[in-house]
């Protein structure tokens, strides 16, 4: 009987806390600084500022058109080359009020091709070939593979006069050659710069190589 009613106030005071643990309100946690005492909280740099407008304020705003009045503008090129480009940009630098660079895209030829039309099949490529030889024409190549497969390649020239001379020979042997130009699309490099208006300024005692480089007036932007 002693047992009996120790098992149940033993179980009463075990349901008793049980339901102190859980009911009890839980004690407050402070919360941690986030840096150390006397070191300033970090911000980001748009935080700061007020967000991208005024970051949009850091950055250089265009000349008034008061100042671009004071300055002559030259645009001086084409360069081939970008390490052209850049020696002569780095000789102006100094002795410039401005100077940028942009690049364009131009078309170059590398020559002109003569050449027999592609034939119907290798064979009478081939045949066309033993024709040329029997009269004498021994520069020609017969295309093998390719957009141009069974075409008679007969030179290409980078002088239109000796492509001229070349299809003027062939169709004196009775043939009926084509010329077509070669081409590419090339970089070209120009510089701008600015100085003073009426300031003593020549740009050929600074740049190192002047050879084929044209100076143009433009306007200041």
């Amino acid at each position: 009987m002693f047992a009996r009613v120790l098992f149940v106030l033993l179980l009463a005071t075990n349901l008793g806390l049980a339901a102190w643990l859980w009911l009890a309100p839980k004690p407050s946690v402070a919360a941690l600084p986030v840096t150390d005492p006397g070191v300033p909280q970090l911000v980001l740099l748009s935080e700061q500022m007020g967000g991208p407008a005024a970051a949009a304020e850091m950055a250089e705003a265009p000349m008034a058109p008061t100042d671009l009045a004071r300055l002559s503008c030259t645009q001086l090129g084409p360069f081939g080359t970008q390490a052209d480009l850049r020696r002569t940009m780095n000789a102006l630098t100094p002795r410039v009020d401005r100077v940028q660079f942009r690049e364009t895209r131009t078309t170059r030829s590398r020559g002109w091709w003569v050449y027999l039309p592609a034939f119907k099949d290798r064979s009478e490529a081939l045949s066309a070939a033993r024709n040329l030889s029997e009269k004498g024409i021994r520069d020609y190549y017969v295309v093998t593979a390719g957009d141009q497969q069974n075409t008679i390649s007969l030179g290409l020239f980078r002088a239109r006069e000796n492509a001229d001379r070349r299809v003027a020979e062939l169709q004196g042997l009775g043939f009926a050659p084509s010329m077509t130009e070669r081409t590419d699309e090339l970089p070209e490099y120009w510089l701008e710069f600015a100085v003073v208006a009426g300031a003593p300024f020549n740009w050929r005692d600074v740049v190192p190589d002047t050879t084929d480089l044209v100076a143009t007036p433009i306007e200041c932007r």
